[in-house]
């Protein structure tokens, strides 16, 4: 499966005060294109609604373009219009993504222990080791020490790497399950491996942002904007949090309503998200494939 560069959603930044267009877009693609109806949106569209997200029209424009040259999009022209759907690798990728992205327990570790992942790239490839590390923080590794990368559970390496395809040529990698050794805690190895106090602090960001929108769908006069701001700093949110296990959390941990707030403004959005999209584009006309 190549994504062209193969970069993936998993490169986009964590959340910040100010959305990325790249992420805004795969938030959208995720929701509203992927097993959707929606083959086709016209570029119009896309702007004009990450424009409302504060994205100038430029910066749209040249991320549409660059997703497209990644191999992610494919761009459809008919006259002197222009649309955007997802191509074969962009369709996978997101699809990969969406077991967690709609998860009852998405920072919940998946199977018990750990797994751990070593590898070199030659100084040559330098974009190849972005690549790889970027792929690793998505599935939920953290260096633990120099050359070694360690995830809570049963982390599934070859599928983690699978969007990377051919960009592995020449990375030597090895995988391994470990447990923990009775008397020896792994709580030194998380606090090595991850920045606990960041993770609580984008729960505490996102949690701020969304968990006093009101519960009703009349709470939001353009549920389209608002599902794709939402979904775009979910994305952000796992990014950011590896999975670990409870036992190495404190007891006010704010995962859990992370999770539930997520869930109650999916449900209040997209249906209505949806219905606006579908009025876009009934009065703006996708083209077809040429």
């Amino acid at each position: 499966m190549s994504t062209g560069s193969g970069r993936a959603f998993w490169d986009t930044p964590g959340m910040s005060s100010s959305r990325r267009p790249e992420q805004l877009l795969l938030a959208f693609l995720g929701e509203f294109v992927l097993d959707a109806d929606v083959e086709h949106v016209p570029s119009a569209v896309l702007i004009g609604l990450l424009a409302e997200l504060g994205t100038g029209d430029a910066a749209t424009r040249a991320t549409l373009a660059r997703m497209s040259r990644r191999g992610l999009l494919e761009k459809v022209r008919a006259g002197r219009e222009v649309a955007y759907g997802l191509a074969p690798a962009g369709e996978s990728v997101l699809r990969e993504a969406r077991g967690r992205v709609l998860a009852d327990e998405p920072f919940a570790p998946v199977g018990t222990g750990w797994t751990l992942v070593t590898f070199s790239v030659p100084e040559s490839q330098r974009d190849a080791r972005h690549r790889v590390r970027a792929a690793l923080t998505w599935a939920g590794f953290g260096l633990l020490r120099d050359g070694l990368w360690i995830a809570p559970g049963e982390v599934d390496v070859a599928s983690a790497l699978g969007p990377l395809d051919g960009d592995l040529a020449g990375v030597e990698l090895s995988a391994f399950r470990a447990y923990e050794i009775e008397g020896f805690s792994a709580t030194r190895a998380v606090r090595s491996a991850w920045r606990l106090d960041e993770i609580r602090a984008h729960h505490l960001r996102f949690l701020a942002t969304w968990a006093d929108v009101g519960t009703g769908v009349d709470s939001s006069d353009r549920p389209l904007r608002d599902m794709t701001a939402l979904g775009a700093d979910w994305l952000a949110l796992l990014r950011a949090d590896p999975r670990l296990p409870a036992e190495h959390l404190t007891a006010d941990w704010p995962a859990g309503r992370s999770a539930a707030t997520f869930r109650r403004l999916r449900e209040v959005f997209v249906g209505a998200a949806r219905a606006d999209l579908a009025g876009l584009l009934g009065r703006t006309g996708a083209p077809s494939p040429t």
